[in-house]
């Protein structure tokens, strides 16, 4: 009876020793702080009622402890901050980096005797049989885990896969498959604690009388076995859950983030190995306390913090591909400044990774060590590695909410991609403020009390106001764009507008865009600007910059430039008013003194004007006296016919009212025509025939392709009636020349001379002649 109640009394202590070590183990190095219930915080003053409360619940000794504690640290906190002056903080980031990484060279000796008495003083407390007693406990309830585990794994298998998908399933089914297997995942590594545990509670009463000499060796095993459990296989495998959540390792379909297989599997497990570092900088400090050892007089910490980051960087540069491919993304139409961000985002993480053990040593260097309490440079560069995903989520997001396309043609297909691109920028830029506020948080930094902060938290607070400020400017920036891009694109497609369609302007333009869409890239572009200059003055008036000799510099040289630049302003007055006016609208085909072509692009200045034959005319607006505008409600066309002498009038006229008829009738150009194809009869009889024209009057811009099959169908309708087109001939008469057999080289090259001349004189006469009416 004697020795069940013993090894029950062990049994208890060993649980009660492990759930506490557990429960108390907190997730950064251990800094002196009390691990018994929290203080309050007594920088916000207490209620009399509050205070009397704390009283009656604790001794006056507790109260005395407590009472010294938070006053000796919220002073020292506050000294700390008071006396870190700009020089000292200048002089501890040049050089105190260098003095620290001497320091601990030279405490490098002194490290590993400090680890080595703490390891003596560890496998004396231990003994021979502590050490059997922990190894055969913790692999029995391992062993025993890993199997409850398993099982657990085999009964939700079907649940997490229930959801039958596709090879490539969407965004609903991708997160419904991962939540759920990130669920089984957490609840099966806390399944294989609590099976490790109460394997281990069972193990303990039947080995521990075999190895363990008393009660209090029991308890040293539990008190070492705590951190070791929690740091170096918990967390491990909460991390491993994570990455299988992200990369998706063995199941691509389901991979959040873009990247090759081979990167995904690698990074998976540099994610663990990565974490299990983390925890041995968790547990080291533990493990030098706990064996009476002073954790920072020997630097461990510092290599410890050097090897974690020098391990991040490492990542960020071996898979630099893979990460690039990450922040790419699956779309090959990407934009320069997309592809730009895929290829810096992996420089950016070494950049990050050596920036963050800088601030690390500086905030060190300057004996701030509460700011490094819960390791924040840690959680910020988990935070920036996590940034693919983020991007991932805004595209996934973009691209199954996004409202469907409005209208058909390549503009409105145009406008829909620019749409999106806009809503992924938009998405983006919401991210990065909400990274930038986590930052701050991560940090401790209070936005709205800077006044009172030292000079470092000053310098960051007003960096991430600056970050700040700019986001807000670019999301204003690109809600604007979106807003005024969207209104465009409706307008052009609502007049069926063309710009890049070859046959919309044909050989003299066409119909042009509507007035609202001829004025909103001006609206588009001043709006840009103001926003732009607005917040980048507030940005920098934020940071402390004197922005009012600017805002008077700008005045001198906009005075300046009204003095100096006459012509200019007369080009910006007389652009207004033919805007008012409304002489003209982008896609209109105009005249402007003797140049003609298509309004291709306005300015605030000057318009520009595309040749049909490709050249591109710039013209002042002040120098415009009048715009002929062909491009305005209707065109009229006329096409002329030369036939033979001998060909019946009449019998055109028919032909023409026939190709009129069907011509209204054609499924595509039908619905362009005002009135239809017909005959003006004979216009003139010329030395080679009858000249014949026929017109119609269309929309403007279409008369091209009307032309083109009008011409095919007079063409088939000529052949089928018998009719020819006549051909001009030109005939030489040679006095004495009967005979042609006999003519020599020299006579038949003057004899083409006189032909072509005569050409040239019946051609040129036919063109003064013409009538166009």
């Amino acid at each position: 009876m004697a020795t069940l109640v013993k090894q029950l009394w062990r049994v208890t202590v060993f649980l009660c020793l492990w759930t506490s070590a557990l429960a108390a183990q907190s997730l950064v190095p251990s800094t002196g702080i009390s691990t018994t219930e929290a203080a309050p915080d007594l920088s916000e003053p207490l209620t009399e009622t509050e205070a009397q409360a704390l009283i009656s619940r604790l001794s006056d000794s507790e109260v005395r402890e407590i009472l010294l504690e938070q006053l000796g640290t919220k002073s020292a906190e506050a000294a700390a901050a008071e006396q870190v002056t700009f020089s000292e903080f200048t002089d501890t980031a040049i050089f105190g980096v260098g003095r620290s990484l001497a320091d601990a060279v030279n405490k490098l000796p002194l490290a590993g005797e400090t680890f080595g008495r703490a390891w003596g003083v560890f496998v004396e407390r231990m003994g021979p049989g502590g050490f059997a007693f922990a190894f055969l406990v913790l692999a029995i309830a391992v062993g025993a885990a890993i199997g409850v585990e398993l099982l657990f794994r085999r009964l939700i298998r079907n649940w997490v896969e229930s959801r039958e998908v596709s090879d490539e399933p969407g965004l609903r089914d991708t997160l419904m498959f991962l939540i759920k297997r990130l669920t089984g995942d957490v609840v099966a590594v806390f399944i294989f604690f609590i099976a490790a545990n109460a394997v281990g509670i069972l193990a303990a009463m039947i080995i521990g009388p075999m190895f363990l000499q008393s009660r209090e060796q029991g308890m040293v095993v539990t008190e070492y076995m705590g951190p070791i459990w929690v740091n170096l296989i918990v967390l491990p495998r909460l991390a491993g859950a994570m990455g299988r959540f992200l990369l998706a390792p063995q199941r691509p379909e389901f991979r959040i983030v873009y990247t090759d297989d081979a990167t995904a599997k690698r990074l998976f497990w540099h994610q663990i190995g990565l974490v299990f570092l983390l925890g041995l900088t968790f547990w080291v400090p533990r493990f030098l306390e706990m064996n009476g050892e002073q954790f920072g007089s020997s630097r461990i910490g510092f290599w410890l913090n050097l090897s974690l980051h020098i391990y991040f960087i490492w990542i960020a540069w071996r898979f630099r591909e893979g990460l690039e491919l990450m922040m790419r993304g699956p779309d090959p139409d990407v934009t320069p400044g997309e592809a730009w961000a895929s290829r810096a985002y992996p420089i950016m993480l070494v950049v990050m990774g050596l920036l963050t053990l800088w601030i690390v040593e500086i905030l060190a260097g300057l004996g701030l060590f509460d700011i490094l309490r819960g390791m924040p440079h840690i959680q910020m560069l988990s935070l920036l590695a996590f940034a693919p995903a983020m991007d991932t989520v805004v595209r996934s997001l973009v691209r199954h909410l996004m409202p469907p396309m409005q209208g058909e043609g390549p503009v409105a297909e145009r406008a829909h991609e620019s749409s999106q691109r806009s809503y992924v920028r938009i998405g983006r830029v919401i991210v990065f403020a909400t990274v930038i506020l986590l930052i701050a948080r991560i940090w401790h930094i209070d936005l709205t009390n800077l006044a009172a902060a030292g000079i470092g938290a000053q310098l960051a607070g007003r960096m991430i106001e600056f970050l700040i400020i700019l986001s807000i400017g670019y999301l204003l920036f690109e809600l604007v764009s979106l807003y005024i891009n969207r209104k465009l694109a409706d307008e052009m497609t609502a007049a069926g507008y063309d710009p890049n369609n070859e046959d919309f302007g044909g050989d003299g333009g066409g119909a042009g865009g509507s007035r609202l869409s001829t004025v909103l890239p001006l609206i588009l572009a001043v709006a840009q600007v103001t926003i732009v200059v607005v917040f980048v003055l507030l940005g920098l008036s934020n940071l402390g910059v004197d922005t009012t000799p600017l805002l008077a510099g700008a005045g001198i040289i906009g005075l300046a430039v009204g003095f100096g630049a006459q012509k200019l302003v007369t080009d910006v007055v007389s652009g207004i008013f033919f805007l008012v006016d409304d002489a003209f609208r982008t896609g209109e085909y105009v005249e402007v003194e003797g140049t003609v072509g298509t309004v291709e692009k306005i300015s605030i200045r000057s318009m520009q004007l595309r040749h049909h034959k490709g050249p591109v005319h710039t013209i002042p607006y002040g120098e415009i006296p009048k715009i002929t505008n062909y491009s305005r409600d209707w065109v009229i066309m006329k096409l002329r016919f030369t036939v033979p002498f001998d060909t019946d009038p009449n019998k055109v006229k028919k032909i023409f009212k026939k190709i009129g008829a069907e011509m209204l009738d054609h499924e595509v150009l039908g619905q362009d025509f005002l009135q239809p194809f017909k005959s003006q009869g004979v216009l003139e009889i010329d030395d080679v025939g009858m000249v014949i024209r026929g017109k119609f009057m269309a929309k403007p811009g279409k008369q091209f392709m009307i032309r083109k099959e009008i011409f095919n169908r007079v063409s088939a309708e000529f052949g089928e009636a018998g009719i020819d087109f006549a051909r001009r001939e030109v005939r030489v008469a040679i006095p004495g020349m009967e005979n042609k057999e006999e003519l020599t080289e020299e006579d038949k090259a003057a004899i083409a001379a006189a032909a072509s001349q005569a050409a040239e004189t019946a051609q040129a006469d036919q063109a003064q002649s013409q009538d166009d009416r």
